[in-house]
């Protein structure tokens, strides 16, 4: 792929992507959205060392602002994780923990009733979106949330394992631990609903796996969709659309999310579950879909032909306005920013 230096060749209009989730007046352009960036993409876009440097309040959130206005984003995806101490891999002296157990904090209700909890009143540090939004220049706002949602919280806490037992060896335990995730998650996004410079709220929660979802339609019925409820009310209450993330076959439950948690838009798309363009034809006359772009298409194909990929999509899935440009996924380490780029400048063509 050849060398492009992209030049953003739109003012920036977050009102555009709010028309999007909202679905009541097409949007003046096609908006971009991503639900995260690597570290490691953020550097190479922006010739930085902002995926080894330590963590600057100032600079390094200077530098996300940048990359995503430098690439014709009208807002800004942002989120920050509640203060919930995880127990790391390497501070097991020699305990044998890998993958979706490394984390396991709370195995009993002893170590609920030790656990470090937070304040409710004060679940995050709110002051990074606080200077986020001093750095936003004109037009653009951001789409805030929680880092990782309820299901996510209480697997890593409880491991999968070790949260799929429970579920049956002790079902008060695991409603505790969700009760007690969720009233993190509803304090800290109702304080997050309340700032003008917030114009969407999101919640990344990845549900599921290829071919199901990891707990049962009924569990998360009553586990997790009440939770999402209130968080959407919440964002509703105060004016602002719903975005939820999550990977997964959803197939079962779609309906759930959609009717009864009532969210506006759904992000994360995989081609082997169900493509972005049958998510629109199926739902889409009641959510916004949003991104869906295949991840490895665009890390591998020439520009030709990845030009003709993202305007095949753009086409259909933009035919009736509500839709926002952007990956499947997110912008991962091992995708090249060129690549990226070229589906940005296509979309612009738009």
């Amino acid at each position: 792929m050849t060398s492009m230096r992209f030049e953003v060749r739109r003012k920036p209009d977050y009102e555009q992507f709010v028309r999007v989730l909202r679905r009541e007046k097409r949007p003046s352009h096609l908006p971009f959205y991503e639900h995260y960036a690597s570290p490691g993409f953020i550097a190479r876009r922006t010739a930085t060392n902002y995926d080894i440097a330590p963590f600057d309040m100032d600079r390094s959130w200077r530098i996300v602002v940048d990359f995503w206005v430098g690439m014709g984003f009208d807002v800004i995806p942002m989120e920050i994780a509640p203060h919930l101490p995880l127990e790391s891999h390497e501070e097991r002296h020699g305990r044998v923990s890998h993958g979706s157990e490394a984390s396991v904090t709370i195995r009993n209700w002893e170590d609920f009733e030790r656990y470090p909890w937070p304040d409710p009143a004060s679940p995050l540090d709110f002051a990074h979106f606080e200077k986020v939004a001093e750095l936003l220049p004109d037009g653009v706002k951001i789409v805030g949330g929680v880092c990782m949602g309820p299901y996510e919280w209480v697997s890593n806490m409880m491991g999968v394992q070790g949260l799929a037992l429970a579920v049956c060896t002790a079902p008060d335990l695991v409603e505790a631990m969700f009760t007690r995730i969720g009233e993190i998650h509803t304090s800290a996004l109702r304080q997050i609903a309340s700032m003008d410079a917030v114009c969407a709220l999101r919640q990344g929660d990845d549900l599921g796996f290829k071919t199901s979802t990891f707990l049962s339609p009924e569990q998360l019925r009553k586990y997790v969709f009440p939770i999402y409820k209130r968080m959407v009310g919440i964002a509703h209450l105060a004016g602002k659309p719903f975005i939820l993330h999550s990977c997964g076959n959803l197939a079962t439950v779609y309906d759930d999310i959609i009717n009864d948690c009532r969210i506006d838009a759904k992000h994360s798309f995989e081609d082997v579950i169900m493509p972005v363009t049958a998510f629109k034809k199926k739902y889409g006359d009641r959510v916004t879909a949003l991104g869906g772009l295949d991840v490895d298409r665009i890390c591998r194909l020439e520009e030709k032909p990845l030009r003709a990929y993202a305007r095949a999509i753009i086409d259909e899935c933009f035919a009736d306005g509500f839709w926002a440009m952007g990956t499947g996924n997110s912008l991962t380490d091992y995708m090249p920013v060129e690549n990226y780029l070229t589906v940005l400048d296509e979309a612009m063509r738009t």
